[in-house]
């Protein structure tokens, strides 16, 4: 931003602050920005939040030593269209924290760590104290990209998904774009078995960009859920058994020196729980067994909005 352009916003809002008091002043910034760059005057009355269907939509940030990635993951955010953004701090040992606050992020910190599973829970459980429509997850270490959250909120503002994963597989080579071979393979060989068991056919399962509906985060007994890396995956059984619908959108890969990762032994551990959480779900199904974290609600979604052409029918 120029310096002219900035004094010209700080003329724009000495003209119509007393007019946005109860206004949404980050959203309003755009607004005061554009109105400067195109060189006319734009009042406050023709300003129209521009919000997804009427949604609110919270980005929460499942963070540890997050520090060095999380301005590029938070700048890369469309703040016109995300509500809240909220970060979790797992008990990280670097300044996260400090971060996220320095860049007017709600911050909540785990004073030890509790796992990637732990950490979700807490997201998603301040993301529905803030009274959120919509909840997005994108990891702070920059490995997926920020830029498609409005996109995926879109999938479910509008009602034709209940939870939208953002995939490194489909439509693309995940490994000409830094997968390293060893994870797509695992990858791909977890995912086929996954497919099989319970009978769907996602090209994902184990992506950390993720969006869901408030209904279907309501309907889910996350507290059941293990605090490690597993909740991915058990997340996703449980919407299958609540009845969700599941979309998918193509995400591009990025590997880089910051990105977290896990090592062997863990993703060993990771993948037998995987293949543990798909047997699970299909035991469950056929009334074999009873696991308590596969015992939800079905997802209660609002009656769809009419279409135009109703509207406007005789």
């Amino acid at each position: 931003m120029t310096a002219e352009t900035s004094a010209c916003q700080e003329a724009w809002w000495s003209r119509h602050d007393d007019k946005v008091v109860d206004a949404d002043r980050y959203k309003l910034r755009a607004t005061a920005e554009r109105a400067c760059r195109s060189g006319y005057e734009l009042p406050v009355a023709d300003y129209h939040p521009p919000v997804l269907h009427g949604k609110q939509i919270t980005v929460v940030l499942p963070a540890y030593n997050a520090e060095s990635t999380l301005k590029r993951t938070v700048d890369d955010l469309d703040r016109t269209i995300v509500d809240e953004l909220v970060l979790v701090d797992d008990g990280s040992t670097d300044n996260t924290v400090q971060a996220a606050e320095a860049l007017g992020v709600t911050a909540v910190r785990h004073s030890i760590n509790r796992g990637y599973g732990g950490n979700q829970k807490t997201c998603y459980r301040a993301a529905l104290a803030l009274g959120a429509d919509i909840v997005v997850m994108v990891h702070p270490d920059y490995q997926y990209s920020p830029l498609l959250v409005p996109a995926m909120a879109a999938m479910i503002a509008y009602g034709e998904y209940d939870l939208v994963l953002g995939s490194r597989i489909l439509a693309q080579s995940a490994v000409a774009r830094g997968m390293p071979r060893y994870k797509y393979i695992s990858n791909r060989a977890l995912t086929v078995v996954e497919n099989l068991v319970c009978r769907q056919k996602l090209s994902e399962y184990h992506t950390g960009l993720r969006a869901y509906s408030r209904e279907l985060l309501a309907a889910l007994p996350l507290d059941r859920n293990s605090d490690d890396f597993v909740f991915d995956n058990q997340i996703i059984v449980q919407a299958l058994a609540a009845g969700a619908r599941i979309g998918e959108l193509s995400c591009p890969t990025r590997y880089h020196t910051e990105a977290s990762s896990i090592g062997l032994a863990r993703s060993i551990d990771y993948g037998i729980g995987v293949l543990r959480t798909a047997a699970q779900y299909r035991l469950h199904q056929a009334g074999a067994r009873s696991f308590p974290y596969l015992e939800v609600s079905p997802v209660e979604r609002d009656a769809p909005a009419p279409s135009p052409a109703a509207i406007d029918a005789p």
